[in-house]
């Protein structure tokens, strides 16, 4: 039996969102601690992992504006990276930060076309609900970190090195605490713009979960609506 292409992608499309999901819900629960703990090599294959993850998600979407998106972020990445390792500035630091940005944006953009649209409720709208909801988290992380590299004071009670081992599980702990509005304390934003972030993420985080269960409510009725008048 041969398979057309948009029938092959449409195969994928689920796995690669389920792979997407283990490794996001890895790199944050468990690498990250781990790292601070000493016990975890640098995270750079495992985010490359985690990048190519959400480029072969993208790529696999009907959405011609988001591919170029994420193609876009993989030349800004790279290129980033390989102008950081040459000669360190806040100018490579920009170009990794919108990268990463870009990228999960993409991603965003995809999963939240895709859990938001009309049809039954799966258990794969249910990952990418879940998936769209730490990835907000993770485009925080690059923004404050690209804050931090830039203004290195604009946090008290983290880590002012970005590569300290403890930097990201640190920064990590703050974006969730954030967008939970669980707020412990220990790390505050002092950059005017970091408390502009956290403010902005905190928000996110109480619409999200509200919107997210209206429309997952409304889709359900509606299918099962369809699905009796179709019986009778």
């Amino acid at each position: 039996m041969n398979l057309s292409f948009s029938d092959l992608r449409e195969r994928l499309r689920d796995p690669a969102l389920t792979a997407l999901l283990v490794l996001e819900t890895t790199f944050i629960f468990v690498m990250s601690p781990l790292r601070a703990l000493g016990m975890a090599t640098p995270p750079t294959v495992f985010v490359t992992l985690l990048f190519l993850a959400i480029t072969v998600v993208v790529l696999l979407s009907r959405s011609k504006g988001a591919i170029v998106l994420v193609l876009a972020a993989v030349v800004l990445n790279v290129t980033g990276t390989l102008m950081h390792l040459a000669s360190p500035s806040a100018s490579t630091d920009v170009l990794r930060a919108g990268g990463e940005v870009l990228a999960r944006g993409a991603l965003g953009w995809v999963v939240a076309v895709a859990v938001f649209a009309p049809g039954k409720i799966t258990h794969y709208r249910i990952q990418g609900a879940i998936v769209l909801y730490l990835n907000f988290a993770l485009i925080f992380i690059a923004l404050y970190r690209l804050l931090v590299e830039i203004s290195p004071g604009a946090f008290k009670g983290l880590p002012t090195e970005p590569d300290d081992p403890g930097f990201v599980a640190a920064i990590t702990y703050f974006s969730l605490s954030t967008l939970t509005t669980a707020g412990f304390g220990d790390i505050v934003p002092i950059h005017p713009f970091a408390r502009s972030l956290a403010n902005l993420e905190a928000i996110i985080g109480q619409l999200y979960p509200a919107t997210l269960l209206a429309r997952i409510v409304t889709l359900e009725l509606v299918h099962r609506r369809g699905s009796r008048r179709s019986d009778d």
